[in-house]
């Protein structure tokens, strides 16, 4: 992915100038990309605009770090486990660049055209003069983007030369002869680098060359070149610090390192949930908060291997198929709306268990140890919400013979009838955020949680045969 928003650029203007000429007169001026960000980045602050739409739980601790590097005209390594936001991070930047950006038409590398550097568009612009034609780049493709890989090359990054154009009779030593990679064609913008420490080394001393000479040397030829980017890149703290991956002078010329973090509370990791997760029912509130507890009990748990980290997406897949369950459920009862309940929980683990390291040791209990954190999840979302609130009516009602039962073929209109008329039901759904005249679903979903929360204060019974469970005395 090269730019963080559609891959199809909207037209420019047509009142921006078109020639070096009409481009003097108006008075630009060629500045750095690292001046531009600073520039944008002052405005937005001074204006009481939030500069990182999307991004949730880092406004106290990532983000004013990141804000003083990119004030600071600072190359920025972003250091975090997986699942933290990194990427998203980086794509936001690009928001604070111009949204159009004069370029010389045709150039290969997005020069200025009023600072042009390679040889080709230096003699286009002494030969036309103020006529030098010129485009205008929107700032969705000033954004380059790039997951390092052990197989990622030279040519990828810097470039490499041409055969086609030495067998046109150019000699080696011609700059025209050069293809150049990723990093060039990123002059005036922004690259970014996925997993830096999975480049080989030889690739990162590359790297290096070009941030602190600004020269590319491809096979034996310096050519010298004064880039203009703004490089940025992400890399696991394991990685980074304990194999050493990164060769030390590429890390020196990095200005900032940040750390990044999972969500710190479970409003944060609820509002990444919502954010992040295409739902295809309805996911209560109540229950998106049972996952994110879910996963924050799973980031505490010493039988999870906690150096591979347990990702926010690991909450927003299982949102996603608590989702897909209820879904499911709606099409083989026909009721409707879909509406999630906590017997949806339990497809969680089965599903989302391969995005789970575990300890070594654990072999064959895995499955046993997500059942146990969820029903954890689920205790302490319950006691938060019903705090207070007597819930013996319910576990008596239930004690006295009316039995419920809930699962894929169960209705909530069903699940809702095996019960009587209680006032402490009306209480319930209030607690979560349900009116008494919403449909069935969506009120059997409150009751549904609060029988389990007596499920698991070992309150009643429940009585599980295949699909469906049965709560009892």
């Amino acid at each position: 992915m090269t730019s963080p928003q559609s891959s199809i650029s909207p037209s420019p203007p047509a009142d921006l100038p078109r020639t070096a000429g009409d481009l003097r007169a108006a008075g630009y001026r060629p500045r750095s990309v690292k001046s531009e960000i600073r520039e944008n980045l002052l405005a937005a602050l001074r204006a009481g605009e939030n500069p990182w739409p999307g991004i949730v739980g880092f406004s106290r601790t990532v983000l004013p770090q990141l804000e003083r590097a990119l004030l600071a005209g600072h190359d920025v390594i972003l250091l975090g486990e997986r699942g933290q936001g990194k990427t998203r991070l980086l794509r936001t930047l690009a928001g604070l660049l111009d949204e159009w950006t004069p370029v010389i038409e045709d150039s290969e590398l997005a020069e200025h055209p009023l600072a042009p550097i390679t040889p080709v568009s230096r003699r286009r612009a002494e030969e036309l003069g103020d006529e030098l034609p010129v485009a205008w780049l929107h700032r969705s493709a000033r954004y380059t983007e790039k997951l390092a890989t052990p197989d990622t090359s030279v040519g990828d990054l810097i470039g490499d030369v041409d055969p086609v154009r030495v067998a046109e009779g150019r000699s080696l030593g011609d700059p025209e002869t050069i293809h150049y990679g990723l990093v060039p064609r990123a002059h005036r913008g922004i690259v970014a680098v996925n997993e830096l420490p999975d480049l080989a080394e030889r690739i990162q001393v590359a790297l290096l060359n070009v941030m602190e000479e600004r020269d590319i040397q491809i096979r034996g030829y310096t050519l010298r070149l004064p880039l203009d980017v703004l490089l940025v890149t992400t890399a696991n703290p394991e990685d980074y610090t304990n194999r050493g991956r990164i060769i030390t002078p590429l890390k020196d010329r990095f200005g900032a390192e940040v750390r990044t973090h999972y969500p710190l509370d479970v409003a944060a990791e609820v509002n990444v949930v919502r954010q992040e997760a295409r739902l295809v029912a309805e996911v209560g509130d109540p229950l998106v908060s049972v996952l994110a507890r879910f996963v924050r009990n799973l980031r505490d748990s010493t039988v999870v291997d906690q150096r591979s980290g347990v990702s926010a997406r690991f909450a927003v897949a299982a949102a996603e198929t608590v989702a897909a369950a209820a879904l499911r459920r709606s099409a083989l009862t026909g009721e409707r709306p879909a509406v999630a309940r906590p017997i949806d929980l339990d497809a969680v683990p089965d599903v989302v268990r391969g995005k789970i390291e575990f300890e070594p040791g654990e072999e064959g209990r895995e499955n046993e140890h997500l059942v146990h954190l969820l029903r954890r999840a689920v205790a302490e979302t319950a006691r938060e919400l019903f705090a207070g609130l007597d819930l013996r009516p319910l576990a008596d009602a239930v004690a006295d013979g009316h039995l419920v039962a809930t699962g894929e073929r169960v209705t909530g209109a069903e699940l809702l009838a095996a019960l009587p008329e209680l006032p402490v039901l009306h209480e319930v759904a209030q607690r979560a955020g349900v009116s008494a005249d919403e449909p069935a679903p969506r009120l059997a979903s409150a009751v549904e949680l609060a029988l389990e929360s007596l499920y698991l204060a070992r309150r009643v019974a429940k009585d599980v045969d295949g699909s469906t469970a049965v709560y009892g005395p």
